[in-house]
């Protein structure tokens, strides 16, 4: 019996002998293997890395396959191989380098996808595996602040819930003036608005970091306007966002780091940890997959602020000091009584820096074949993040914000926010007869919740908590595609054509806070004053309605200090929906001359239609030399924030706490003012450019102008008078009402155009042993207001506050109009080496006074990176961004705000945090 068990298994294991033969190989480039190189089965989820030796080995049944041999920097090739039964089969790759920009693209037209030397509009590509194995960056938007000159975005302070999800610009317009997709389809915008002193102010734009780089493949960058094909929003270009599809590999990194900068606290401050996770499984027997990623995040704050210089004290609020030498009635305490009270300036400090986060994010992507001509997909994800900000600290000099009792010290309140976003998209895709056909839908949702703590509500005194929840913001927006595309083969040289329609959705609200974080309490009243120069109070014997004043003789204010929260009168539940239908005509009239045109037109439930055109072309002279150029119109419809938008906020103007309150376009203040509501924001565009393809060298060159009319913008202050006109004696009561001083609106009023230069060149060779990879880059791009502000009627003569000076230099030149980037790569055997300078141009200082509008030089920002491969899948980086610690020009005496600021946090150049150093461990198998 034993006999016949061995028989059996030696007949078992001849037999998958017989059927599971290998393959096996090398792949090298021209002078040595490569380490950790990837090579897989085609149509199959079988696959395996080189060891170090540059040697792979796979396990197949008899049959023909095609390999697939690829590795970072290099051109992936693939080969056919037969397996014999008994025999193993050798195939050897030798892979030459990547050809940088000739990198295929999918956006752009609907056609095949192209390279990008070839598409009739520029694209760039941004290889983000490769990125963020090498670079400091590690959120979405400071990669690509880095590595795209057209791109800018900085991490914003002092800005209320923009400290947390930061404002983007591309070719320098607005972030509500990009469409980002994720697999080529809409990605929804986050809930927030930006009102306060940042860039971007008035607008809404998406929120990148909400996506983890673990999940990312690629990102490619459309820089050139696309509402025709694409819709609203698309007017400086287009960021799709491709998802990783890898499977049967498991990636891995942890970055930690933090500022280490002469202007750091203690010498190290804003450390960070992010780990990120990644793995792909088969689906099915027909290549679907399902591709998971996570991620978690730590941030802590920095602080870069200066010394406040500005009154501390006041004997008003601390009687003590009138019999303190050096602090005469009316004046700031002295150094000496700070020390007897174990204080000094420092401990009034305002933490000015980024915000400290910590948040996680999963991800998902997918797809399953259920025919030979179709297949299920699906991908989205689940992003947390909680925020913790600071505001100005509210000193006890400032009678009407502080009591005394509470903090005797003053305080420094905190903005808290808890960020949620969801998004989900599924769809099926394959082929009727010719035609490729695409239905999908796609959901996605953002929320944001704020919590104001170590603050106070001043006007109810003693009875004030100190934490408020302040209410909060929803976004939701839902998404319902079917396209259709063909190719003609036989007409002309080829000819593609796409058509489709689009329905979109669109839900806005404002939630409400509790009552104290919103209401004024109090009803003392200033009768006079008494023997001490000190105003006499009569105060309500409820002591808990109508206006209180401070002892020198102002409102205390109410709400919850620093965030005034949501109430009722805000709270809002909006909704639109939309119809588009586009056509898309690809024709290759030869095979060096193409022609590409699209029309689409959309309607909106809230404001009307619109029809856009584009046309572009495209002729390639010789396989190194193409011409390019394009022609648009476009759009921008008024987003549901800009319309439903209300609140009251504190705001500092001219060293001064002004409670300003935004009111709607449809409101009664707004229509004593004459404010017109809002509609879309129309333009037309043109580009050209060439191409040259020269072998080891690529270059792009490309023009741009942009027109924009009836931009939106975010006005500045009115304020009514109660003693004046009946008109603005009913502006000052709605004001009052509103728990305000000042009134904001949404309105569109200016026209900008928009010219630039876009330079892209990449060279690629072999350098001794290893391979080196340098590319260069630079934008050069303004911005300019054309023609007069678009005040209303009823506000002639008040087009300087319709349209602020600030915000003219937020649209101007608080972005830099130049900047270049150099990045140098080397890798040889187990080491890499990265070297990065980008130049960021001069910016300017937002301030409504002329006389004080700084303006800071250009500088350079140098990135530099050392990685090392213990074994294939497990490498090590060190490094360092800003490595010289450079930090930009310091502000003037006027623009510090008594001392507090030491930098611009209105310019967005490139943040002022100093050098930061980072370790990171990358495993992938």
């Amino acid at each position: 019996m034993k006999v016949k068990l061995y028989a059996l298994a030696v007949l078992l294991l001849l037999s998958d002998i017989a059927f599971a033969q290998s393959i096996q190989g090398t792949i090298s480039d021209k002078n040595q293997p490569l380490i950790g190189a990837s090579v897989r089965v085609i149509g199959s989820n079988t696959g395996t890395v080189t060891n170090s030796s540059g040697h792979f080995s796979l396990t197949l049944k008899p049959g023909t396959y095609k390999l697939s041999a690829s590795y970072i920097g290099y051109q992936a090739l693939e080969k056919e191989v037969t397996v014999v039964s008994g025999q193993t089969a050798t195939v050897d790759f030798q892979l030459t380098s990547a050809e940088g920009l000739n990198e295929v693209v999918v956006l752009g037209s609907r056609s095949a996808p192209r390279s990008q030397l070839t598409t009739a509009v520029p694209v760039d590509v941004v290889d983000i595996k490769q990125v963020a194995q090498t670079a400091p960056q590690v959120s979405i938007n400071q990669i690509l602040n880095y590595v795209a000159p057209s791109f800018s975005s900085n991490t914003q302070t002092l800005s209320d819930g923009t400290d947390h999800i930061d404002p983007a610009s591309l070719r320098g317009l607005g972030p509500d003036q990009v469409l980002v997709l994720i697999n080529g389809k809409r990605r929804h915008t986050t809930s927030l608005v930006n009102i306060n002193g940042s860039f971007g102010k008035g607008s809404v734009g998406t929120d990148l970091n909400a996506i983890p780089t673990a999940a990312i493949k690629r990102i490619e960058i459309l820089r050139d306007g696309a509402a025709a094909q694409y819709g609203s929003d698309a007017i400086a270009g287009v960021i799709n966002i491709v998802l990783n599809d890898d499977v049967n590999r498991l990636n891995a990194s942890v970055t930690t780091g933090g500022f280490v900068s002469k202007n750091a606290e203690n010498g190290l401050d804003g450390q960070t940890v992010q780990a990120n996770l990644n793995y792909g499984l088969p689906l099915g027997t027909k290549g679907g997959y399902i591709n998971l990623s996570g991620s978690y995040d730590y941030r802590n704050a920095a602080n870069r602020g200066g010394i406040f210089t500005g009154t501390i004290f006041s004997d008003y609020n601390d009687p003590a000091l009138a019999d303190v030498p050096g602090s005469p009635k009316g004046k700031d305490i002295t150094e000496q009584e700070l020390a007897k009270r174990g204080l000094t300036r420092k401990d009034f400090n305002t933490r000015i820096g980024q915000s400290a986060n910590r948040g996680g994010t999963l991800f998902l992507n997918a797809s399953l074949p259920v025919s030979e001509n179709a297949e299920v997909y699906a991908f989205g994800g689940l992003n947390y993040r909680h925020g913790e900000a600071v505001a100005f600290y509210r000193m006890p000099a400032q009678l009407t914000q502080n009591n005394d009792t509470i903090y005797p010290n003053g305080f420094l309140p905190q903005i808290v926010t808890d960020n949620r976003d969801r998004s989900l998209a599924a769809g099926i895709r394959g082929k009727l007869g010719e035609w490729k056909v695409d239905f999908s839908n796609t959901y996605g949702e953002n929320g944001i919740d704020f919590t104001v703590a170590n603050t106070l509500n001043a006007s109810m005194l003693k009875a004030s908590p100190t934490s408020f929840k302040a209410g909060g913001y929803r976004f939701l927006q839902n998404t319902t595609n079917l396209d259709f595309s063909r190719f003609f083969e036989q007409v002309l040289s080829g000819l593609n054509v796409a058509y489709g329609a689009e329905h979109r959705f669109e839900k806005y609200q404002i939630l409400p806070g509790s009552e104290a974080s919103y209401t004024n309490y109090g009803n003392a009243r200033n009768i006079g004053t008494g023997a001490d120069g000190r105003p006499i109070l009569i105060p309500d014997p409820s002591g808990n309605v109508s206006t209180r004043f401070a002892a020198n003789g102002s409102a205390f204010a109410g709400g919850a200090q620093s965030f005034t929260g949501f109430s009722p009168v805000n709270a809002i539940s909006a909704y639109r929906t939309s119809i588009a239908v586009y056509g898309d005509v690809e024709a290759n009239f030869t095979s060096k001359f193409l022609v590409d045109g699209a029309l689409r037109f959309e309607n909106y439930s809230d404001f009307g239609s619109t029809l856009n055109w584009k046309i572009a072309s495209r002729y390639q002279f010789s396989p190194k030399f193409l011409l390019r150029a394009a022609a648009s119109t476009g759009f921008r419809a008024p987003s549901l924030h800009q319309r439903y938008f209300s609140a009251t906020s504190s705001i500092f103007t001219d060293g001064v706490f002004v409670e300003s309150g935004t009111f709607t376009n449809d409101s009664r203040v707004a229509a004593l003012l004459g404010i017109p509501k809002l509609k879309q924001e129309t333009s037309y565009s043109y580009s050209a450019g060439i191409t040259s393809n020269l072998g080891p060298v690529k270059i792009t060159v490309d023009g741009y102008f942009i027109r924009i009319n009836d931009r939106i913008v975010y006005t500045g202050q009115f304020s009514g008078n109660k003693t004046g006109t009946p008109q603005e004696q009913e502006i000052y009561n709605i004001l009052r009402s509103a728990n305000a001083q000042t009134a904001r609106f949404f309105a569109n009023a200016i026209n900008t155009e928009t010219r630039g230069i876009d330079a892209v060149i990449t060279y690629t060779t072999r350098a001794g042993k290893g391979h080196f990879r340098a590319d260069l880059s630079g934008t050069f791009a303004k911005t300019s207001l054309v023609g007069p502000v678009h005040a209303s009627p009823l506000l002639a003569g008040k087009e300087s506050t319709y349209f602020d000076e600030a915000s003219r230099i937020y649209l101007e030149s608080a972005v830099p109009q130049t900047k270049a980037n150099l990045t140098l790569n080397y890798n040889i055997s187990k080491w890499g080496f990265f070297l990065r300078n980008v130049y960021f141009g001069k910016v300017t200082e937002a301030t409504n006074v002329v006389a004080n509008q700084d303006v800071y030089s250009g500088k350079v920002i140098t990135d530099l990176s050392v990685s090392y491969a213990f074994i294939p899948a497990l490498r090590l980086t060190i490094g360092a961004n800003n490595l010289l610690d450079v930090y930009p020009d310091e502000l003037s005496v006027a623009n510090s705000s008594s001392g507090r600021f030491l930098y611009s946090r209105a310019s967005q150049q490139f943040g002022f945090n100093g050098r930061f150093l980072f370790a990171r461990l990358n495993l992938s198998f």
